[in-house]
């Protein structure tokens, strides 16, 4: 499966994460636990939902942004953590979900969607980036043989 792949799958099932309760469900298997800042309670509440690889156990991402965060330490504090490396994600300045208005929900829901079409545009356009370059080399070295 390949990486936009594994986002829009995501993206799919994330609607369902405004919840604390289903993000901390996701938390089933994470290594961190006790005597640290990165608790699954605590990564829950900052927007997190765990997304492990068979190569990253500790691969979280934010429901809302699609921020993904791996390489976890104890000492992390999730809030801090999401709010330095997504800084303008919607999550982190939304109210209670249980307080929203329909439109204020709606809005959120906007952007949202409009977080996942901007990272899977960014995905579409370094891989052309990639493919250009690509040809382009392919294209020097047949230009030299000749």
């Amino acid at each position: 499966m390949s990486h936009s792949d594994v986002i829009a799958a995501r993206f799919l099932t994330f609607d369902q994460m405004y919840s604390y309760e289903r993000r901390l469900q996701t938390f089933a298997d994470w290594p961190f636990r006790e005597d640290c800042q990165c608790t699954p309670e605590l990564m829950a509440k900052a927007g997190f939902v765990h997304c492990p690889s068979e190569n990253e156990p500790d691969v979280a991402c934010c429901f809302y942004c699609l921020k993904e965060l791996e390489g976890w330490e104890p000492e992390d504090i999730p809030w801090s953590e999401h709010a330095k490396r997504s800084p303008d994600c919607g999550f982190l300045q939304m109210k209670s979900f249980d307080e929203l208005t329909a439109i204020e929900f709606f809005r959120l829901e906007h952007g949202r969607i409009r977080n996942y079409i901007r990272k899977m545009a960014h995905m579409k356009i370094a891989y052309f980036r990639d493919e250009v370059e690509n040809t382009s080399k392919n294209l020097r070295i047949l230009f030299d043989i000749l």
